[in-house]
């Protein structure tokens, strides 16, 4: 069997596809012309950055089919794909983390470990009791990696916990259901991508459903959140929330999030773990393997 050429951005990349029987790899820069080495590249493997700038080269491979992600997210590979080239992303790469930092900002938050933090800084021992996990009814909007990884993480604590989705299957909802789920629930967290479907999904209207105290969480991209309408209900006092991801990101010093009531604030990284980058190129691998041996990649989304 000949070996599949593929175009890398990193050492990593290098190493890891390069324990592959199948696989050639070449070294590229990012902000720089394709290496001549690659020219006949049939696989590009991309970041999350430069998308622009790596996209504008496509064009310039004429014997490439498929471009493979590092991250789940995607949506800006879509519009510089060439007809005929397959997109696969690196769903499994990362759910786990971003599920684990959902976990943790909810116990930091439901446990009050913040205040805890405050009183020790202040050499306070005063005890009180806080709100747990346990029955918990958390709706997540999403049902794929990040959202089934999730889920198997909250079963331990005892929360009751809802999926929503695109389309109705077994344990998965619809949209359509949120009216009558919203009003119940004590939690919701948005670990959804970004399209003009999940634009701003969680408006005014949407926070408006929620009960008093309720968690608002996003781990998943900062435009499923309308930051004017959660800045108005965390400034009201009435809902508190987590974000990892923020609408505008980065978000600029001295927006009004960075002082809101009631929020716990991240920059970007649910999935900023040690060996983040490593297990992302072996779901990468794995899919570019599945290519060169004449398979469809299991992650392909167009």
């Amino acid at each position: 069997m000949s070996t599949c050429k593929v175009l890398v951005p990193d050492e990593i990349g290098v190493k890891v596809l390069g324990e592959s029987p199948h696989l050639e790899t070449v070294r590229y820069q990012p902000g720089a012309p394709w290496p001549e080495a690659g020219l006949d590249a049939a696989v590009v493997v991309v970041g999350y950055e430069n998308a622009p700038a790596v996209g504008a080269r496509f064009v310039d491979l004429p014997n490439l089919r498929l471009v493979q992600t590092l991250n789940a997210g995607y949506e800006q590979w879509v519009p510089l794909l060439p007809d005929s080239v397959m997109l696969s992303n690196g769903r499994g790469a990362h759910g786990g983390s971003s599920a684990e930092w959902v976990v943790a900002a909810l116990l930091a938050i439901f446990r009050d470990l913040r205040e805890f933090g405050d009183r020790q800084d202040a050499g306070l021992w005063r005890p009180q009791v806080t709100e747990t996990l346990i029955g918990k009814r958390v709706v997540i909007l999403g049902a794929g990696d990040l959202a089934t990884n999730l889920a198997s993480r909250l079963a331990p604590f005892e929360a009751e916990v809802t999926m929503v989705g695109r389309r109705p299957r077994p344990g998965v909802h619809i949209i359509d259901d949120l009216d009558d789920l919203l009003p119940d629930a004590d939690v919701v967290v948005a670990m959804l991508p970004a399209d003009k479907s999940t634009y701003r999904l969680v408006d005014a209207q949407f926070l408006g459903k929620l009960r008093d105290g309720a968690v608002v969480v996003n781990a998943g991209r900062g435009g499923a959140v309308h930051t004017d309408a959660l800045l108005a209900e965390l400034n009201a006092g009435r809902l508190r929330a987590a974000l990892d991801v923020t609408d505008p990101e980065p978000l600029p010093s001295g927006h009004p999030l960075w002082k809101a009531p009631g929020l716990l604030l991240t920059p970007h990284v649910a999935g900023s773990t040690e060996g983040a980058w490593e297990r992302a190129w072996v779901v990468a691998r794995t899919q570019i393997d599945i290519y060169a041996e004449g398979g469809t990649p299991p992650n392909v989304v167009t």
